[in-house]
């Protein structure tokens, strides 16, 4: 293998191959504009538009097209009847919003350890993480692929919980040839400027169930009954919030929307030519794709196998200074989450509200005990991992991601020259 360009060789990835995300034509153009030149910035005609196409996409019968991510879980939680007390299962490892909006309507996390192959929730460990005030599951599809929904949907149908689909990474991705966010009772999707589908900001709150999506659209809406494409009396019924999205910002979805297909199909194929250019290499563990999933690639997440490459001390140190090399190689390679969700602080303190609340509310916390330690999974997972995005989003295609795996094979092929305290110093 040639000299590692962190030691002072070539760089296997050339500057400016890698195109940014998200790809800008004229349609983006044409319907952002027109929003603008349009006489409706709130919640406008686009807005409309977007909820009908994207339920048409995605196959739901409701969408309501929101501020965030974060907002669509909170309507999906209140509109599933979780309430003051209730106890929500939902993985150790994710972003935070996947367990702080179950905070937001003071109900309790309840944490479930992952699967290490998948990085998703264990669903081999749910039941046992079930407690007589259980009421919801949150499920992640965390970076792209799916969680076992038929196992999940069992569990909820012996228990009578309600399951919401933490869907915002995973636009588009399949189990069972069936896309995300149509298996539980609702589902919430992201449009951040990182996510599959981008429009700066943004979400969507999807449903089949008329009930759940006019509770959902009460919180949505500053606890009005009325939407605002319906004549609104302005008269608040419940807490509710304003999680509305505004004109731009759908026009944009909009726009992006028309090109998911194509979007999608060339994810999948950079990321099955990134597997087999990557397939064997001494101490990386590849992500795994089970049987009956199609993951989008949203985010492609390796590992490091320490024991393999012979590795004794912190394993933190040699991914981190295994990232510098690959880096200097020009693979833009980072780490998503460092720590899991129950060693945030929130949670470790059990005080979200002041005054111990929601844990301290009625003895709702009894008995919950959020110790890092129980979750060795996900720590594995923490210390051990890294990822990347935009290689094998588009307009990128084979041909990055042929240098992308050339700078792999550098680095794991010269493993033995990684010298953490060097590289880190």
């Amino acid at each position: 293998m040639s000299k590692l360009a962190i030691s002072g060789g070539t760089k296997a990835v050339k500057d400016g191959t890698i195109k940014a995300w998200p790809p800008i034509d004229d349609i983006d153009r044409e319907m952002v504009m027109a929003s603008l030149n349009g006489g409706s910035h709130a919640f406008g005609p686009n807005c409309a538009a977007f909820q009908t196409e994207y339920a048409a996409w995605n196959g739901n019968k409701y969408a309501i097209t929101t501020n965030s991510g974060t907002a669509a879980l909170h309507m999906g939680l209140v509109a599933c009847g979780v309430g003051a007390g209730d106890h929500v299962l939902v993985t150790a490892y994710s972003w935070s919003s996947s367990a702080t909006c179950i905070l937001h309507h003071n109900a309790i996390p309840i944490f479930v350890d992952i699967d290490f192959d998948t990085i998703n929730m264990d669903v081999n460990k749910i039941e046992a993480a079930i407690t007589p005030k259980t009421k919801a599951i949150i499920v992640v599809h965390l970076h792209g692929l799916m969680v076992d929904m038929d196992k999940v949907l069992a569990i909820a149908k012996k228990h009578n919980l309600k399951v919401i689909e933490d869907a915002c990474q995973a636009h588009g991705a399949l189990f069972h040839n069936r896309k995300a966010g149509t298996f539980g009772d609702c589902a919430a999707f992201s449009f951040n400027q990182n996510k599959c589908l981008c429009s700066g900001e943004g979400g969507m709150f999807v449903t089949n169930d008329e009930k759940i999506r006019d509770l959902a659209a009460q919180v949505w809406s500053f606890g009005e009954t009325r939407t605002p494409l319906e004549s609104r009396d302005y008269h608040a019924y419940a807490l509710g919030w304003m999680y509305r999205n505004n004109d731009l910002t759908a026009a944009f979805g909009r726009a992006q929307l028309t090109k998911m297909d194509k979007y999608f199909k060339i994810q999948r194929e950079n990321g099955a030519l990134l597997n087999k250019r990557l397939t064997g290499l001494k101490g990386l563990i590849l992500p795994y794709e089970p049987e009956n999933h199609a993951h989008n690639w949203y985010n492609y997440t390796s590992r490091i196998d320490m024991d393999a490459i012979g590795w004794k001390g912190d394993p933190a140190a040699m991914r981190n200074a295994i990232m510098n090399a690959l880096r200097a190689e020009g693979v833009p390679v980072g780490v998503w989450q460092s720590f899991i969700l129950p060693d945030m602080t929130v949670f470790k303190a059990k005080n979200a509200y002041g005054k111990g609340c929601p844990w301290s509310c009625n003895g709702a916390g009894d008995g919950v005990v959020y110790d890092p330690t129980q979750y060795p999974a996900a720590n594995r997972h923490c210390a051990t991992h890294f990822g990347m995005t935009t290689p094998l989003r588009a307009p990128n295609g084979a041909e990055t991601v042929e240098m992308v795996a050339d700078g792999f094979q550098k680095v794991f092929g010269n493993i033995d020259q990684i010298d953490p305290d060097k590289i880190l110093k």
